[in-house]
């Protein structure tokens, strides 16, 4: 984490971050992103019709560095969407014991902390909690905070608003500095020159206004996770 909340000091673990980044070579782009486009987008003015533009990836990657080494992250992002929204989940991994005795053959969901960066701010924590007066029933529950709960509907800025405000006080912490561009190209150009060779991906193609493509639920499946479908909705 950095030392402090000042831009520099901030900005410089996001280039550490993105240094760290182990590259997706271009003969691995099949085993480890997806590319999409949604159904329509072809048929669309000023777009050929025989278009393999990618309106939506979904991509699992790895950080190698002391603290993550060896855990895996999922990204996903796309147009035409059920929804717009910006949210990170933290999947933690099951227990090595588990001290309630569980009946034979069931399985615990895992526990999962959510933070909603947009549009309904606020963080989610879904856990296992043992049911009052049971021997070994488990119930997943949830605690959820939201600013607009606690603060009013107008208590953060949106999006464009909060730069321009902290553009004119000097605060040059949510901008984006030169070389931490650099580093994201490095990691994003193999990618691209994967997906023009032959070792590319299937371009998959999904319906406007759903989550994506089936080939992004089986990218994380594969791992035994799952997509959280829409910021604060969490019915996976």
């Amino acid at each position: 984490p950095p030392a402090s909340f000042e831009a520099d000091a901030l900005r410089n673990e996001k280039a550490k971050v993105f240094s760290a980044i182990r590259p997706i070579q271009p003969h691995e782009v099949a085993k480890h992103t997806v590319r999409a486009q949604y159904r329509g987008y072809s048929e669309a003015e000023g777009v050929a019709p025989n278009s393999e533009t990618a309106t939506y990836t979904a991509l699992r990657f790895y950080i190698d560095n002391w603290r993550w080494q060896g855990v895996p992250f999922y990204l996903r992002s796309g147009k035409a969407l059920a929804d717009k929204s910006t949210e990170i989940t933290i999947f933690f991994k099951r227990p090595p014991h588990v001290m309630f005795p569980m009946p034979p053959g069931s399985k615990l969901a895992a526990n999962y902390l959510s933070i909603c960066v947009q549009p309904d701010e606020g963080i989610h924590f879904s856990f296992q909690a043992k049911v009052p007066d049971t021997a070994a029933d488990m119930r997943p529950v949830d605690m959820s905070f939201h600013y607009d709960d606690t603060f009013g509907p107008t208590s953060i800025p949106e999006a464009y608003e909060r730069l321009l405000f902290d553009a004119l006080k000097g605060d040059a912490s949510l901008f984006t500095r030169g070389d931490a561009i650099e580093l994201a190209w490095q990691l994003v150009d193999p990618i691209l020159a994967g997906w023009e060779t032959e070792a590319a991906p299937p371009l998959a193609l999904y319906e406007p206004g759903s989550w994506g493509p089936a080939e992004a639920d089986l990218l994380i499946n594969h791992d035994g996770f799952t997509w959280v479908q829409g910021c604060g909705n969490h019915d996976m």
